[in-house]
């Protein structure tokens, strides 16, 4: 019995009698009890495009938002680097909530049982850019040049690597970035001579060549494990789909080139997961 309840029980028994403090000490547990399901703790990470740090600082918002949103506190789970995030992904590493690309929401799906809840209305998709003087002939002219992203399994770097079946004809890949817009700056440092990075990033650098672009997939995406209580899935997606309307949350889509969320479904995914298929440690799902 805790301090709290004691002192009631002390109280009630002095002003109330039996029945009193019997209907004290039910109030008291009854609302305690209720305010701690208006306050769970869930987990959320986010696939890591920036150091840890800028993430945290990034996301902060978004986090703050749900907390508002939904009467649940969200904690931030953050991966060094991708090659950390891969390994936690694959040890099915226990956590809530996810926010990140379709490629890894349907790896999830299939082996984990999430559920996706809402998406950014813009599809993603990749663009390989250079400097003028090496974008004259397409993606075949960069073999034997630089080309920047970010590690394995980036989605950009999953993508590029489709792009160039010839083993013998490869660009040099230097997976040495932290961030998509620090892969084109290493670009302009003269450290590069292409780059390949997610559209809208693509965009904000229109003194670079567009060499090659891949297919859309579905947006950046928030997905739920299937631990997750059913209503606490519908009142985080229920949140997603209305955060446009908080303008404090205008920075946040931007850094994930969105102008909104709109509604998932598991079918929006079916082959996604196929461009990992080449990454060290990839096993197909069961039954796959």
């Amino acid at each position: 019995m805790n301090t709290a309840t004691q002192r009631a029980q002390l109280f009630g028994s002095r002003i109330f009698g039996p029945a009193g403090l019997a209907i004290l000490l039910t109030a008291l547990v009854g609302g305690l009890s209720s305010s701690t399901a208006r306050a769970d703790e869930y987990s959320i990470t986010i696939e890591p495009n920036y150091p840890p740090d800028q993430v945290e600082q990034i996301y902060k918002p978004l986090l703050d938002y749900l907390d508002k949103a939904t009467g649940h506190h969200f904690v931030l789970v953050t991966a060094r680097n991708y090659h950390f995030y891969w390994r936690e992904l694959r040890n099915a590493t226990p956590v809530d909530f996810t926010m990140e690309d379709a490629p890894f929401v349907e790896y999830r799906m299939l082996r984990q049982q999430f559920v996706p809840l809402a998406r950014v209305a813009e599809p993603t998709s990749y663009r390989l850019i250079a400097q003028p003087d090496y974008a004259n002939n397409g993606a075949e002219g960069l073999v034997g040049y630089r080309v920047v992203c970010l590690p394995s399994p980036s989605m950009g770097i999953a993508l590029l690597t489709g792009m160039y079946t010839n083993p013998l004809a490869q660009p040099e890949v230097k997976s040495e970035a932290t961030s998509w817009r620090e892969a084109v700056e290493i670009v302009f440092a003269g450290e590069g001579e292409a780059a390949m990075v997610p559209k809208h990033i693509a965009d904000t650098y229109p003194n670079l060549v567009e060499v090659a672009a891949s297919k859309d997939y579905p947006g950046i995406t928030v997905s739920a494990a299937s631990t997750v209580p059913e209503e606490v899935q519908s009142a985080v997606r229920d949140a997603l789909l209305a955060l446009h309307e908080d303008e404090s949350l205008y920075e946040v889509l931007v850094e994930i080139g969105a102008s909104r969320f709109v509604p998932a479904a598991a079918s929006d995914y079916t082959g996604s997961e196929d461009i990992l298929k080449g990454t060290f440690g990839y096993k197909p799902p069961p039954g796959g």
